[in-house]
């Protein structure tokens, strides 16, 4: 009784059978809200195949479903369309059958058999997370979080990107400018005191390429001869020879910033199972080269360079080793992808949450790994997502000119604060639970904003739409949330039987059915990685149950049996919704 829509699917296919001796297999869709019933079944195939009027066979085949099933109340056909009805027994049948699973979204405790790896947030150590950042770290929890709901395994990973050139930019510019500042010295947090001097380099560098350009030197030349510019290709040389005074700046500022992240983190709920960091993999792979340069997988250049053609498959030519035999960034993610393929012998699928301005790189990477020889490259992922762009324009951290994830979240607290006092409703909450409070309210809107958004799809952030107790927003969802709880506190729970002689109203069949539908979206949202999917039916969900308090009482009914129902109804909206936020990454409020 778990799935109406496939027992109904299965007697139209017997009934098809009957009639014309034709094997098919009907696919049934939703009915559309203007027409009776809940499920639709198109004639057209079968009509051009059997040559009859659509019309025609609707009637027969309604007929005898009616005849064969003792689900459906009545059928009505419009066109070559042929709509069911269900009795309303059928429905509180299947509702007792799907509260008695327990979990509705999270599936039982054995596993699928698949071992899956996520890598997401993978910041950079010279400055703070930014409002990007936090798109990729939401993301990356919630495709974790909804495969382990599907039944599996996963290993939630980080890669840090610790070593480079633009790490040394920091470094140089606080050595220049810093005078010994510390996060202590300061107040400030480690990642923005460092991201500090990131900002600062671009605008002394800035200013020396200028001056170089005056003085009549090309501009490509100064961007090269630049003395800051220079300092920082010396400082990178030293740190590749392990001098020790400048491993030990790198060290300690690098330090600074993992303490910053982990701040950063806790506000967001975002976890990791394990951190690699570009310092320690940066060199994997550059054996792997060598040997696909004997196999003739790679070919080395005039000048030194290793590199691969994919011009048959649609790609050009990448350089997987420079001249001076140091590694690129693509030959550290092929050492590092078959790295953990080798650490984790059970790995079915690997998936790269990384932005879409990186497409490239992974199409290139996965057709290496294939060229290479390894099986598991098809089980590759990269998960892309579109970049989050300001009402003026797109984010640039090298001129401080990014949306900062910590001072975002500050904000969205404070407005969550604002609105939930301008609404009276912490009014009888202690200070430590209002704080509670607005945290989950700030950090619910912030995350729902930027999930309910297909990952694909590039999104203009503008924090005042994300909190409204009315609106497409995850306050909306957490406060109905609350309500349902306040409403079964002055109950005795749900009955365990339910009448099944009752006739439903409409906005409880509503409910019903969006129970019905879940399985299929989850489903869905599994088989695309889009975590939108889901906070899309919580978002309907809510509406669809914000009607039907509305119009069914439920401590006022005076019915013992359809009050029993509705509160079954409200308290397996709360489950869903609050298993459907989990996987979001998003706290639910038990009372406001």
């Amino acid at each position: 009784m778990l799935n109406l829509r496939s027992q109904l699917e299965q007697t139209l296919a017997h009934v098809i059978y009957k009639l014309w001796q034709i094997e098919c297999k009907p696919i049934l869709q939703n009915t559309r809200p203007e027409f009776i019933g809940e499920f639709t079944w198109v004639a057209f195939p079968l009509a051009k195949q059997i040559k009859l009027a659509p019309e025609l066979i609707c009637n027969q085949v309604g007929a005898a479903a009616m005849e064969s099933s003792s689900l459906i109340e009545r059928f009505e056909v419009v066109k070559g369309f042929l709509n069911f009805k269900l009795k309303s027994s059928a429905w509180i049948q299947f509702f007792t059958a799907f509260k008695s699973l327990g979990s509705p979204v999270y599936k039982p405790a054995q596993s699928s058999g698949q071992h899956l790896m996520v890598e997401y947030s993978s910041p950079n150590t010279n400055k703070p997370l930014h409002l990007g950042h936090i798109r990729n770290n939401v993301l990356g929890y919630a495709v974790s979080e909804l495969m382990m709901a599907r039944g599996h395994k996963v290993t939630r990973v980080n890669l840090v990107n610790d070593r480079g050139i633009h790490i040394c930019k920091s470094m140089v510019a606080w050595m220049h400018f810093g005078k010994g500042e510390t996060p202590e010295s300061t107040g400030l947090k480690g990642d923005h005191l460092v991201g500090k001097y990131y900002v600062r380099f671009d605008k002394e560098y800035r200013r020396q390429v200028q001056n170089l350009i005056e003085s009549g030197i090309e501009t490509a030349k100064a961007e090269q001869e630049a003395p800051l510019m220079l300092e920082c290709q010396e400082l990178l040389r030293k740190w590749e020879l392990q001098d020790p005074e400048t491993r030990n700046l790198w060290s300690t500022m690098n330090g600074w910033v993992y303490k910053g992240f982990e701040t950063t983190y806790g506000h967001l709920g975002i976890q990791f199972d394990h951190t690699y960091y570009e310092s320690e993999t940066y060199t994997l792979g550059k054996t792997i080269i060598e040997e696909g340069l004997k196999k003739g997988v790679f070919y080395k250049k005039e000048n030194g360079s290793v590199a691969i053609d994919l011009s048959n498959e649609g790609l050009d030519e990448k350089i997987v080793l420079r001249a001076d035999g140091t590694s690129v960034y693509i030959t550290q993610d092929i050492g590092t992808a078959i790295e953990r393929f080798v650490l984790y012998p059970d790995l079915s699928r690997l998936i790269y949450t990384v932005g879409n301005e990186q497409d490239y790189h992974f199409k290139v990477l996965f057709k290496i790994l294939a060229r290479l020889g390894y099986s598991w490259a098809n089980q590759c992922k990269h998960l892309s997502y579109g970049m989050v762009e300001l009402p003026e324009g797109k984010m640039k951290s090298r001129e401080g000119n990014v949306v900062d994830a910590d001072d975002l979240i500050a904000e969205m607290i404070q407005t969550a604060q604002i609105t939930t006092d301008s609404l009276g409703k912490t009014e009888q909450f202690s200070k430590a639970e209002a704080e509670a409070l607005y945290h989950m309210l700030g950090m619910g809107a912030l995350k729902y904003y930027i999930l309910k958004v297909d990952a694909g799809k590039t999104m203009l952030f503008d924090p005042r739409e994300s909190i409204d107790f009315n609106g497409h927003t995850g306050p909306f969802i957490q406060y109905t949330h609350a309500r349902i709880q306040s409403l079964l506190k002055k109950t005795a729970g749900p009955a365990e039987d339910l009448n099944t002689n009752l006739t439903l109203e409409p906005s409880e069949l509503e409910l019903m059915r969006w129970f019905h539908d879940l399985e299929t979206v989850l489903q869905e949202s599994e088989q695309e990685l889009n975590p939108a999917k889901l906070a899309q039916f919580a978002y309907d969900l809510t509406k669809c149950f914000n009607r039907f308090y509305q119009e069914c009482p439920v401590l006022r009914e005076e019915n013992k049996s359809v009050q029993d129902l509705r509160i079954a109804l409200s308290a397996q909206t709360a489950l869903i919704l609050r298993e459907l936020m989990q996987i979001l990454g998003i706290e639910m409020p038990h009372r406001m």
